[in-house]
């Protein structure tokens, strides 16, 4: 049991794309998916977290990039302590300190770093000192994408049927390892349908969910495939199509909602002229406007000088694969 209050630990999880994306909870509570998913850790937007369980507090004090955390994001970090408590046996409040480069609820799996570097520093602060897999779990009670940002490069989602099998494991694979992801940062806003509210829209309104949990099953096996055969063309077209699958149940919710703007359909425009043209190329888009450029080193320049005339070169970002949960 945690007693003493110098024992801070800080954590840090990069975010992860979703390549086959997970949208829609079998289990809200527990945040078990619908479906498996399977995605790219980044090396340039991550998330640094500092937990300390205090005795001399009376609440839990959350602070965000220098900000007292507002209403629902405090209470959100408050749960997810929660749970560590139960796990962990302390009673103690914690002082929660993190900085997130990337910006919040854009589309740029922000949750998924924050609280996967939350769930370690919290965890290990907690005295628990739990390994990968368990992390993984921890973690996914907090952010369901945030199970996958506990490993570095290409990670699957195992959709499990309970809390103890639903995890993430890396995929240990030589193969497709010269990729690199251009990122448009086109909107830092936060977006106005939260991940968990639109999900929840789709899986009870989209008449297309049923046949949406059928899909990903097919893409998943398909671009496993294409990894281990190293065939960058299939496993760009994979990830573009199964992006596109996603988004068609937001607009057939009801009530509808569209996550991109004009910018968002520009940027989809210009991938597809640059792959027409020869230089190959294809976009992923999570719940938000910003979309992430797949490509390969060798087009790398000309698709960073294409996107910054088109948007303004402090819009893009080039990531390549990333690292696991570290300590600091």
């Amino acid at each position: 049991m945690t007693t003493s209050s110098d024992n801070v630990v800080t954590a840090v999880a990069h975010t992860n794309i979703a390549l086959i994306k997970y949208w829609g909870k079998r289990d809200a509570n527990l945040i078990i998916p619908y479906t498996g998913s399977l995605s790219l850790t980044l090396d340039q937007f991550y998330t640094e977290t500092s937990v300390n369980f205090d005795q001399n507090l009376d609440r839990d004090e959350v602070s965000i990039d220098d900000q007292s955390a507002a209403n629902n994001s405090w209470q959100r970090v408050h749960d997810f302590l929660e749970i560590v408590r139960e796990k962990s046996g302390t009673h103690l409040n914690a002082k929660v300190v993190s900085h997130n480069h990337v910006p919040t609820a854009a589309g740029l799996a922000s949750s998924a770093s924050a609280f996967a570097a939350l769930a370690a520093a919290a965890s290990k602060a907690a005295g628990m000192n739990l390994n990968n897999q368990e992390l993984s779990i921890l973690a996914r009670r907090g952010s369901g994408s945030a199970c996958r940002s506990i490993f570095g490069g290409f990670v699957e989602w195992q959709r499990g049927t309970d809390d103890a099998d639903s995890y993430a494991v890396p995929i240990n694979t030589p193969h497709l390892n010269d990729i690199r992801v251009v990122a448009l940062t086109i909107e830092k806003h936060q977006k106005p349908i939260s991940s968990r509210r639109g999900m929840a829209l789709s899986v009870t309104t989209s008449p297309y969910y049923p046949t949406w949990v059928k899909v990903v099953e097919s893409d998943l096996q398909s671009i496993k495939s294409a990894i281990n055969q190293d065939d960058f063309t299939r496993f760009g077209t994979i990830s573009e199509l199964n992006a596109m699958r996603m988004h068609a149940l937001t607009l057939s919710s009801d009530p509808d909602f569209l996550y991109f703007n004009g910018r968002t359909l520009d940027a989809m425009n210009e991938v597809k002229r640059l792959r027409h043209s020869g230089v190959e190329c294809y976009y992923t888009i999570d719940a938000g406007p910003n979309v992430k450029v797949i490509c390969q080193t060798k087009n790398v320049k000309e698709i960073t000088t294409t996107f910054s005339k088109l948007f303004g070169p402090d819009k893009v970002t080039v990531a390549q694969p990333g690292p696991g949960i570290k300590y600091l």
